[in-house]
């Protein structure tokens, strides 16, 4: 997938986990993803604010460290 805030990293992480496209990220939520993400590393700290930030970054077309503060308290709360 190539998107803005998605490096190989991501990228791969969120294939293995079946998302392929940004329709598929939008379908599943960045949440869902973020935690699928965790499950299949589970001896892995993957970084929460990161992910989640740069997962809805992607989907909104915006820079992670763009998002809009309501918008990442709201990641967070979920």
């Amino acid at each position: 997938m190539t998107a803005k805030n998605i490096g190989k990293t991501i990228s791969k992480r969120l294939n293995e986990i079946g998302v392929f496209t940004l329709a598929d990220l939008a379908e599943m939520t960045p949440k869902v993803a973020y935690q699928k993400i965790c499950d299949n590393y589970p001896n892995k700290t993957i970084p929460k604010c990161y992910y989640l930030y740069s997962l809805q970054g992607a989907l909104l077309d915006l820079d992670w460290r763009d998002l809009p503060e309501n918008v990442k308290f709201e990641l967070l709360e979920k």
